[in-house]
Order: C-alpha cells, then sequence, then structure tokens
C-alpha cells in the first residue's frame, strides 16, 4: 500500500515556474514507477510525466517536454515535477500516480493503483 501527497501548487504568472513534489508512505516507493497527470475542468486526465523506479527513464507529454522535468528522491520517498515556462493551458489538478510497475513508464490512468489528491496549478497571463 503506497499513500500519495502532492504539494507545491498555486498561482503563478505565464512565464513563472512551480515545483510540485509528491510525498509517499510505505516502504515500497522505490518498487515503482511514478507519474504525474493533470485534468483541467472538463478534460479527462492526461499523462504528463513519468520516471521509472530508480531514475534511468523518463518519459514527457509533448505539451511539456523541454518545460517540465520530472525527478525522484527514493531516500526521502518524494517525487518531483519541476515546471518552467509555464503557459496558460498548463492551468489544472495535477495528480501524482504509483504502482504501474517499475522498469517502464506507465501512461495511462488505468495503470496506476495509488493516486494522491491533486494539487491546483493555475496559470494567469
Amino acid at each position: 500500500q503506497v499513500q500519495l501527497v502532492e504539494s507545491g501548487g498555486g498561482l503563478m504568472q505565464a512565464g513563472g515556474s512551480l515545483r510540485l513534489s509528491c510525498a509517499a508512505s510505505g516502504r515500497t516507493f522505490s518498487t515503482y514507477s511514478m507519474g504525474w497527470f493533470r485534468q483541467a475542468p472538463g478534460k479527462e486526465r492526461e499523462f504528463v510525466a513519468g520516471i521509472t523506479w530508480n531514475g534511468g527513464i523518463t518519459q514527457y507529454a509533448d505539451s511539456v517536454k523541454g518545460r517540465f522535468t520530472i525527478s525522484r528522491d527514493n531516500v526521502k520517498n518524494t517525487a518531483y515535477l519541476q515546471m518552467n515556462s509555464l503557459k496558460l493551458e498548463d492551468t489544472a489538478v495535477y495528480y501524482c500516480g504509483s504502482g504501474a510497475g517499475r522498469a517502464y513508464v506507465a501512461s495511462r490512468v488505468s495503470e496506476y493503483a495509488y493516486w494522491g489528491q491533486g494539487t491546483q496549478v493555475t496559470v494567469t497571463s
């Protein structure tokens, strides 16, 4: 069992930066890949970025490539999403997910067993 808690969201002007954190409880954090997803009002939850258990492989949605960076610290049981050059269309609730595997990045919501409660990111002009 893994419990996830996101933090770091907030209000930011376009072009600014935010760093999201996903703190995990449970000794199995390092066993799994981690993923960040987001859901805007009226839209389905979509994949943003993912990282394998040891950070060896990362994957990004085309919409955030070159702007967002995913990382993890298995000692602190925490995953991060550094978001730079924020755009209005990045506004959404951001969720971290776990339990989808180990040595590959899962990009589908249905593959993840554990989710956090989400953190709101609002980008303004």
